[in-house]
């Protein structure tokens, strides 16, 4: 028989995982209604960062929160007017920085919520850039959450490959070998490498 302090956190984990599925699903509904591009794009780089995640063995609640953080990483985006995002990479001044809050804005959604405390980071950093050059903090290589760095190079890859209104999308090899120029410079190079494995296979 487990000790009750134990039981007592077995039951908050279970508490914490039906929350976090739930705050998933509804903003997960939301994106869908904003943007379907956008909420189909959340789903792909929850897959490619629990995948990378996985294959850096990492822990499974590791890996159930990257992958969490990778559905939930644009809901900033939620505030952020539709035509403001129809109009990237041509944005005036204003838009810009209205569209580079995003990621503080997103994680100011999550902030009063237990489950998604260990998200949050995933979700505030994952512009942040190798090298610095990233927003919004301007952190750099292992300064940067681990979860927002396998985020990063997984919403990367899914915007050269996919194509939109302002990319005409890129193959397979061709969005591999632009991970491979990033590496060391945007993104953690450990992370390239593995994803590139997996996408190799």
């Amino acid at each position: 028989m487990y000790p009750q302090s134990l039981m007592h956190v077995n039951d908050m984990y279970a508490e914490n995982k039906k929350e976090l599925s739930y705050v998933v699903e509804v903003f997960s509904f939301l994106l869908q209604r904003k943007s379907k591009q956008l909420a189909e794009h959340s789903l792909r780089v929850s897959d490619y960062a629990g995948a990378i995640a996985a294959r850096m063995g990492l822990s499974h609640t590791e890996i159930n929160t990257i992958q969490a953080a990778g559905i939930l990483h644009d809901i900033g985006l939620l505030s952020v007017p539709y035509l403001v995002l129809q109009k990237r990479p041509f944005l005036t001044t204003r838009e810009r920085a209205a569209y580079r809050r995003h990621p503080e804005q997103g994680a100011a959604m999550l902030e009063l919520i237990p489950s998604c405390q260990e998200v949050i980071p995933c979700i505030l950093h994952h512009h942040e850039r190798w090298d610095g050059t990233g927003f919004p903090r301007r952190c750099k290589q292992l300064n940067i959450p681990q979860g927002a760095r396998i985020i990063a190079v997984a919403d990367y890859y899914d915007h050269l490959l996919y194509p939109s209104d302002r990319n005409v999308g890129k193959t397979k090899q061709e969005a591999i070998s632009e991970l491979y120029s990033a590496s060391g410079l945007l993104f953690d190079p450990t992370i390239v490498r593995n994803f590139v494995e997996i996408l190799g296979r």
